[in-house]
């Protein structure tokens, strides 16, 4: 007979999405987030004798998202997550660690005749701002960062100089698209603090330095914006980028007698290179 024995588990809410308008002054704030709760703790009997005990109920998990939006007068998602965490193991005593995750939506708001319209805003991008907060009730660790930056450069872009082999059919270029979605998170050395001028500080540290670097290489451009994120915000000690390569191939036009000079192109979606790295501060 297998002699099986319960590892680590943990469940929680996922996708409880959340949008909190504050009427209070004549420019209205609106946040919108989907919120994820985990917790971890004592919950084996669940699993090994379905004695419900000590299990707090996702349904809960989801209520007391939203009560805890409406009490918190919390303004960014990092302060909401800590403040959540900080809820919930507060009152069960069965939980060793909480982790919150929250994604961040993008409104603007409009300009009407050139002002800042009070009460209307209009979706962004498909950037979502990320938080991700880990809390014990020793410790706490707080992860920030972007997901799905869709960014595009259409020069000062290269590739050059790789290995080209019997199986190789790409051609060097030294004027090419450079399209990506980017996702990167960043930890603070002081746990963090004035969460959304760092936040900005760093997105707009990393979208400089993409415009205008001179790119030999997607690899390239990533060390460049990390290194450029650490030097902004001297708090931040480490950086995980993602940046697919989202191809844009030129469209062959001979057959119509025409020259394509860098001016037709077809967006692929798949298959796309995959490039990754963490750049850490020098100590």
């Amino acid at each position: 007979m297998t002699v099986a024995r319960l590892s680590d588990n943990r469940y929680g809410k996922a996708r409880v999405r959340v949008m909190k308008l504050d009427r209070s002054q004549p420019q209205h704030q609106l946040l919108e987030w989907t919120v994820r709760v985990l917790l971890e703790g004592d919950f084996e009997t669940a699993h090994t004798l379905g004695d419900n005990s000590k299990i707090l109920p996702t349904d809960t998990m989801k209520n007391t998202v939203y009560a805890r939006a409406k009490a918190s007068k919390a303004g960014t998602p990092e302060e909401f997550a800590t403040e959540l965490a900080e809820f919930l193991l507060g009152r069960n005593r069965q939980v060793q660690s909480v982790e919150v995750k929250i994604e961040s939506v993008m409104w603007k708001r409009l300009i009407v005749d050139g002002k800042p319209h009070g009460s209307s805003f209009m979706r962004g991008s498909d950037e979502l701002g990320t938080v991700l907060h880990t809390a014990t009730r020793e410790a706490k660790t707080l992860v920030c960062g972007v997901e799905n930056m869709v960014i595009l450069k259409s020069q000062n872009s290269a590739f050059e100089g790789y290995i080209q082999d019997d199986l190789t059919t790409l051609k060097p270029t030294a004027d090419r698209l450079f399209a990506t979605a980017m996702t990167a998170d960043w930890e603070y050395s002081d746990g963090g603090a004035a969460f959304a001028m760092r936040h900005h500080a760093v997105r707009e540290a990393m979208l400089k330095t993409f415009a205008e670097h001179d790119s030999k290489s997607v690899q390239q451009t990533l060390y460049a914006m990390a290194e450029a994120a650490l030097a902004a915000v001297p708090e931040v000690n480490r950086v995980h980028m993602v940046m697919p390569n989202k191809h844009c191939l030129l469209v062959d036009l001979k057959n119509f007698g025409q020259e394509n000079d860098n001016e037709i192109f077809v967006p692929t979606e798949d298959p796309q290179g995959y490039i990754e790295a963490t750049v850490v501060r020098e100590p």
